[in-house]
């Protein structure tokens, strides 16, 4: 998640613009310090220090060029470390301007090699499977809403947790657009830092998406092994559960980080325990999620193998189906790597990690949306049924 993520590596890392903001605040103070405590120049013609908010300019004799390196805030300061930047002082004491209007400035040897990394080659998977997660979701959603007959407690919840989806990836396509517009920008103003931090409160929609996983392993446990709802054929404690319970943790996280920790666009956590307040309710539901899931596959293992002499022999062939259909379903997957947070990744762990919370979380919401709608013999039926209606007519 943006946890979360996501969440959550990308190509425009919100802990690397962060950290490149962080940098840029120090650089632009050295900048103001110099501005303010260095002597003027005794005698002659000369432009005048600057910050254009890109690099730091000193007094410069008039009819000079001045050559600043490569500002260290750049996240590709390493490979332009031996760069400068440049701008021409005219005989007038003024800074050359282009024909724009804009103060000329050659920064040619800073700017960032283009290249294709392993970074943009994970990006545009995962962009690939979300936007393939979305198509396939709406259609779904469209298909369980719009039939009547498809109408029932069972269908509601998967509907939810499809739209919750929905949610989840318009959250990561819009977070990696919006980076996307201001990475590479010379100009970091503070009004877009708090565009930014708007995307922050998009942890809803994946936090969201938790408890509808977890409101479908509740569903399919009272269905399976015992009433945990009073009626099942009621559907809004699952409602409460998957859309209200979020709310419960993300505004006291919001106004926590608000008013203790509102810098960085809130991807460094300095403070981990600011940070336990949205993490702990995923942990709690990912981990009874796993423990039901262990307790319905006990019970679906126990009754194949009961009657697995007469109606199931291929019992065993029977559980993995019903084991590989569960997974994503529950989100499983995730549980792998519940406790390493990216702090304490590392190596090969760290791109093990980022395939399953990037790379197979994206796809995650193709997957169920195939398994519980498309592939669904229900919804199958009804819509030969209805295409033979239509046929007739």
């Amino acid at each position: 998640m943006f946890y979360c993520k996501s969440l959550q590596f990308e190509m425009v890392s919100g802990k690397v613009l962060e950290e490149t903001y962080r940098k840029w605040v120090q650089y632009k103070d050295s900048c103001v310090e110099m501005i303010e405590n260095e002597p003027l120049p005794q005698a002659g013609l000369f432009c005048n220090r600057t910050f254009d908010r890109y690099a730091c300019w000193p007094d410069t004799p008039a009819g000079f060029m001045v050559n600043i390196s490569c500002p260290f805030y750049l996240p590709w300061y390493d490979k332009v470390s031996q760069g400068v930047v440049r701008r021409r002082c005219g005989s007038d004491g003024l800074w050359e301007r282009e024909q724009s209007g804009q103060v000329w400035r050659d920064m040619t040897q800073c700017e960032e090699e283009k290249e294709v990394t392993s970074q943009e080659v994970w990006q545009m998977l995962y962009t690939v499977g979300y936007s393939l997660s979305l198509t396939t979701l709406i259609t779904a959603l469209i298909i369980l809403l719009s039939f009547r007959k498809l109408h029932c407690t069972r269908n509601y919840i998967h509907a939810n947790l499809f739209l919750s989806f929905i949610l989840r990836a318009v959250a990561v396509i819009v977070k990696d657009n919006m980076l996307e517009r201001h990475w590479g920008k010379e100009i970091m103003k503070q009004t877009d830092v708090s565009e930014i931090l708007l995307l922050k409160m998009l942890s809803y929609c994946v936090l969201a998406n938790h408890y509808w996983f977890f409101g479908e392993a509740i569903y399919l446990y009272s269905v399976l092994i015992a009433s945990v709802f009073i009626d099942n054929n009621k559907y809004l404690p699952y409602i409460c559960l998957g859309w209200g319970t979020p709310l419960l943790f993300v505004v006291p996280w919001v106004v926590v980080k608000t008013l203790k920790e509102n810098k960085e666009c809130w991807a460094v956590n300095e403070n981990m325990s600011y940070w336990w307040i949205i993490r702990f309710p995923v942990l709690f539901a990912s981990l009874i999620n796993f423990l039901i899931f262990m307790k319905i596959l006990k019970v679906i293992f126990s009754k194949l193998r009961a009657n697995n002499q007469s109606r199931y022999p291929d019992y065993k062939l029977r559980l993995a189906k019903a084991t590989l259909t569960l997974i994503p379903l529950f989100g499983i997957h995730e549980v792998i790597f519940i406790f390493a947070t990216d702090e304490q990744t590392t190596g090969i762990l760290r791109y093990i990690k980022v395939f399953f919370t990037l790379f197979i979380s994206s796809f995650q919401g193709f997957l169920v949306a195939v398994l519980y709608c498309y592939a669904n013999k229900e919804v199958c039926c009804f819509i030969e049924y209805t295409h033979f209606i239509f046929s007739r007519c």
